[in-house]
C-alpha cells in the first residue's frame, strides 16, 4: 500500500543541550560561589541551552534551587546561601553513576523520585575544597558527564598551594620563598612547627603571609608583621585548613592573566594589575568582593612584559594539565622578573571579578566567555585524555 497520502508525523526539533550549574558547596567560599552562579545563570544563552540550577548546601545536600539570579547577590555586605534558594529543606538531587544514563533524579522523603531529565554538561562554579579540588570532578568522571574546567589532577594541583608550587618549579617556573606546615608536624611537635616558621622569618624577614594551603578568595589569610601576631594568624589559617603555607613578602607589582581554552588550544588574555588597596593591608576577601577594589585592565606593562606574562600563564596552564580556564597570578619583582604566585582553576567569575574583566578587554564579552567554556566542555571527551 502506498504511503504517499498518509499524514506524516512532524519532525521533532532537536533537544537543546542541558547545562546543570552546580554551586554553593561545603567550603568557606560558599557565598561567593552562589554569587558566581547568579552571574553564570544570567549569562547563559537560553535560546541555545536548557539550564538546571543545583545548589549544594553547607552540609553537603544537593538541592534543587530556583532559577532566580537576582537572588544570588551580596546585599548589605551579606552573602547569599543555597538554603535560601532551595525549593525544599529536605529534597535532594541525585546525579547518575552510570555513564550510560545521564538522567538526574530529585527525591524527597515519602515521595516517589521525580526524573528531572538528562544533563549534557555540568558547569561547576564551586570554589575551594569539595568542589574545586578534584572531588566533584572525580564524581563527574565516574558518571561520564562532561563538565566545564579542569580535570581531577589539575583541580587538585590548583587547590593545593604546596603541590602547585612543586609542579611549577619542576617545569622551570619561578616561585617565591615559602614553607609548609603539615597537620602531622603540628600535631607531633607544635613548638618545632612554630620554630620552623620563625626560622623562615629569620631568613626572609617580616612580614609573612600565613595561609590555609587549600583555600581561596583570600579567606583565612593573615599578613603578619612580627612574632607577636604569629599565633593568632596560625589559628586563623588552621581554622580553614589543617595544612598551612607561609610565604615571604615579594616586593613588586601584582599581575594577573587569564587563560581560556579555544578550539586551537589555550590563549592568554591581556593582563591586569592589582594596585595596592589603601584601605586594606593586602588584596583580601573584603577588598575583592565587598568593597570591589578596582584592578587596572589592561595592566600598564611594556609590550615585552605583556608577551612574557602571557607566555608564562599558558605555560602554567600546561604545566598543571589544565582545561577550560585558569587565572594565573604573578608578582613582577623589582628586578623585572615574573614570579608565579598561584593559579585558580575556577577563578572568581562574578561581573566584578578580574578574570571576566580581562577577557572583556581582550574582546570576549561575558556571555561569549560562558558559551565558550560550555562549548569546550561539550567537545572534550570524559575519561583519560
Amino acid at each position: 500500500m502506498s504511503t504517499e497520502n498518509l499524514p506524516q508525523s512532524p519532525e521533532q526539533p532537536p533537544r537543546k543541550p542541558r547545562v546543570a550549574v552546580v554551586f554553593g558547596g561545603r567550603s568557606s567560599e560558599h557565598g561567593i560561589s552562589v554569587v558566581t552562579a547568579g552571574a553564570v545563570l544570567r549569562a547563559i544563552d537560553r535560546t541555545k541551552y536548557d539550564v538546571l540550577p543545583i545548589g549544594i548546601t553547607r552540609d553537603g545536600r544537593w538541592a534543587l534551587t530556583a532559577d532566580e539570579p537576582d537572588r544570588m547577590a551580596i546585599v548589605d555586605r551579606r552573602q547569599p546561601d543555597v538554603e535560601q534558594l532551595a525549593e525544599s529543606n529536605e529534597g535532594g538531587v541525585i546525579l547518575p553513576v552510570d555513564p550510560a544514563n545521564r538522567e538526574v533524579v530529585y527525591s524527597e522523603p515519602g515521595s516517589v523520585p521525580k526524573a528531572l531529565g538528562e544533563v549534557d554538561v555540568v558547569f561547576p562554579v564551586l570554589h575551594g575544597p569539595y568542589g574545586e579540588d578534584g572531588t566533584l570532578q572525580g564524581l563527574l568522571e565516574l558518571s561520564g558527564v562532561p563538565y566545564v574546567g579542569a580535570g581531577v589532577l589539575a583541580s587538585a594541583v590548583g587547590q593545593d598551594k604546596e603541590y602547585m608550587k612543586r609542579v611549577f618549579t619542576s617545569f622551570g617556573l619561578s616561585v617565591g620563598p615559602h614553607v609548609v606546615i603539615r597537620p602531622r608536624e603540628w600535631e607531633r611537635d607544635e613548638s618545632a612547627a612554630r620554630k620552623k616558621i620563625i626560622d623562615f622569618a629569620g631568613e626572609h624577614g617580616w612580614p609573612l603571609f600565613i595561609k590555609p594551603a587549600r583555600a581561596g578568595s583570600s579567606i583565612g589569610i593573615t599578613k603578619v608583621d612580627s612574632l607577636e601576631g604569629l599565633g593568632e594568624a596560625i589559628e586563623e589559617a588552621r581554622r580553614h585548613d589543617p595544612k598551612i603555607i607561609v610565604e615571604a613578602l615579594l616586593r613588586g607589582r601584582e599581575i594577573e592573566c587569564g587563560v581560556l581554552e579555544f578550539e586551537d588550544g589555550p590563549r592568554a588574555s591581556v593582563p591586569a594589575e592589582i594596585p595596592p588597596v589603601q584601605s586594606h593591608a593586602y588584596y583580601d576577601f573584603e577588598a575583592k568582593y565587598i568593597d570591589s577594589a578596582p584592578g587596572l585592565v589592561p595592566a600598564p606593562l611594556t609590550p615585552e612584559q605583556t608577551a612574557e606574562v602571557q607566555r608564562l600563564a599558558v605555560d602554567a596552564f600546561d604545566a598543571a594539565s589544565c582545561e577550560g580556564l585558569v587565572r594565573a597570578d604573578f608578582f613582577l619583582t623589582e628586578d623585572g622578573e615574573f614570579v608565579i604566585n598561584e593559579i585558580n582553576t575556577m577563578p572568581g567569575f562574578t561581573p566584578i571579578s578580574m578574570y571576566p574583566q580581562m577577557w572583556e578587554a581582550s574582546g570576549v564579552a561575558y556571555p561569549e566567555l560562558v558559551d565558550r567554556l560550555i562549548g569546550a566542555a561539550l567537545r572534550r571527551p570524559t575519561g583519560l585524555r
